[in-house]
């Protein structure tokens, strides 16, 4: 080959090559498993067993419904984002998104209430995101109902007497898996039902969906504005020919609603089943003063409630939610968490085992030494402030942070709140002109101070665990389980038996519910002979513990 030949063949192999380079710089129970035979209950059985006993609770806070209508705050936001936080205000619904759902509401900007949908029996009397999503919620239903075999087996043993046959139920709460396997249990069981979330951000669109194609009038989506949420709310209960007579809620927007705006209809309530700590709160300040006027029952300070759905559910969702967000690595990592009732213990619990450092803030010397026996600092959140890497909040209170707090904290630290309440942080406060919102990912936001400085805010405040992740659903089994049988026993319950007061639920209904439950593990309860009964003073089959007894 020549010297020419050489030259032009070794010229086109760098201008190959300068061309590869340049493309690449351009290119970038109701059940039949009893757990034991002394665990076997009919329906009977149940009117016996939830004979509650009124209980007052100190309030330790005025909590009072204005008249007024409640305002919202609204701020300016970059295009694209959807409505942002609620209003610290009176109103417990604190907005969040739920990780479970595959479906994103920016999806489809036009709003629910703008289209016209119908489902396969030719019924509108829904407002969801998308009907079509249906199947998919469908199959989100069914792995649903795998984890929650107690709830199951209940449905299956009590729908051919169907105890709740003329119960027309209002329920305000997350529209999730596991609460649509709540809502069929109680249409299987005779119920018709009316259903809203409880929170803008909680609904799970395809199973919203699956729910409004079996013929649950459902109003809800991810996303709604402040004024969809009321008008969601308002659509369940105002509906020509059909009236409530029992509320299922979440924080007590409904109750507050009907109380509100519909007297006649609240007057005419037959029971009221709260779950959250924040709603039974207003329920028993409307019976101090004398303004509540249907029964209802306390399922929140229910020792199932307490010790499942608030202690080992978030112990285990806390790591799900800031993981899936911030992908932070905790060992050595230095955390606050605010509060150390159930829901705090169980968030330091895993915080702890993974290797954070932690430190807890209480205003109670109980939980405060509780929290020094299980090996953690009790300091206050000011003497800290300036070197911790995360604060979560779980207290039920309004401004555990704030502002001055929040400036003080250091670069790229976490904040966020496992509270049912959207108040504990002050994110109003962040909505300055001087600050910059950016957003990072879904739930997760870069507040900028004019130095440089980021704090990532999660959910805006809201609910991590919902906004950010899901929750187990055993759990949620055992919550529902208890909820089905609270709506039973109201429905039920001769004249006379519940006043206009809240009500606990007796300890023989929490350890009914545990042994619906003890099957999944094949647990097996060992039996009192009758020597050993009498010994303790006890029946033998139950209740095992006063009312007092704290677990």
């Amino acid at each position: 080959m020549s010297e020419s030949a050489t030259g032009e063949a070794k010229a086109e192999v760098k201008q190959a090559s300068k061309e590869v380079k340049e493309s690449e710089n351009v290119a970038e129970k109701y059940s039949a498993m009893t757990v034991s035979k002394n665990s076997e209950m009919n329906m009977g059985d149940l009117t016996t067993v939830l004979s509650a006993v009124p209980t007052h609770k100190p309030v330790k806070k005025q909590i009072q419904f204005v008249e007024d209508k409640q305002e919202f705050s609204r701020f300016p936001t970059k295009t694209g984002r959807r409505s942002l936080s609620r209003s610290i205000s009176q109103s417990s619904t604190d907005s969040y998104s739920s990780a479970a759902s595959y479906t994103d509401s920016s999806d489809d900007e036009t709003s629910p209430r703008d289209k016209t949908q119908v489902n396969v029996k030719g019924s509108s009397d829904f407002c969801v995101k998308n009907i079509k999503q249906a199947e998919f919620g469908r199959r989100e239903i069914e792995i649903a109902e795998q984890d929650m075999a107690a709830l199951i087996s209940l449905r299956k043993r009590a729908q051919s007497e169907k105890p709740l046959a003329g119960a027309k139920i209002v329920g305000c709460t997350h529209i999730t898996a596991q609460t649509a396997v709540l809502i069929e249990t109680l249409v299987a069981l005779g119920a018709q039902c009316r259903w809203t979330a409880c929170n803008i951000y909680s609904t799970q669109n395809e199973v919203a969906a699956a729910l409004a194609e079996s013929g649950v009038a459902v109003f809800a989506w991810k996303g709604e504005s402040e004024d969809d949420f009321w008008w969601c709310i308002d659509r369940c209960v105002n509906t020509e020919g059909w009236q409530p007579n029992m509320i299922l809620d979440d924080g007590g927007d409904l109750t507050h609603w009907m109380y509100k705006k519909y007297p006649n209809v609240f007057k005419k309530i037959r029971g009221i089943v709260e779950e959250s700590v924040t709603g039974v709160h207003r329920l028993y300040q409307l019976s101090k003063a004398g303004k509540l006027c249907v029964p209802a029952m306390n399922v929140n300070d229910s020792v199932t409630k307490q010790k499942f759905d608030n202690l080992y559910c978030c112990r285990e969702s806390i790591l799900d939610g800031l993981k899936r967000t911030t992908d932070v690595m905790f060992g050595g990592k230095q955390v606050v968490v605010c509060g150390y009732g159930e829901v705090g213990k169980g968030c330091c619990a895993a915080l702890k085992a993974l290797g954070a450092i932690v430190y807890i803030t209480e205003i109670d010397p109980i939980c405060a030494l509780q929290a020094c026996m299980d090996g953690f600092r009790v300091v206050k959140l000011n003497e800290v402030i300036r070197h911790v890497d995360v604060i979560i909040t779980c207290t039920g209170n309004k401004n555990v942070v704030t502002r001055d707090q929040l400036d003080r904290m250091k670069n790229g630290s976490i904040v966020c709140n496992m509270g049912h309440s959207n108040t504990e942080i002050d994110v109003a406060s962040l909505r300055t002109p001087e600050l910059t919102w950016e957003r990072v990912r879904s739930q997760v936001d870069h507040v900028i101070w004019p130095d440089g400085k980021r704090v990532i805010l999660l959910a805006e405040g809201r609910l991590l665990n919902l906004s950010c992740s899901t929750v187990p659903t055993f759990v949620l089994s055992i919550t529902a389980t208890t909820q089905a049988l609270a709506l039973i026993e109201l429905y039920n319950a001769p004249e006379g038996r519940y006043k206009q007061d809240v009500y606990l639920l007796p300890k023989k209904m929490d350890e009914y519910v545990a042994s619906l439950h003890l099957a999944t593990f094949d647990a097996h309860l060992t039996e009192l002979s009758d020597e050993q009964a009498k010994y303790l003073g006890l029946n033998k089959n139950g209740p095992f513990k006063p009312n007092y007894y704290r677990y």
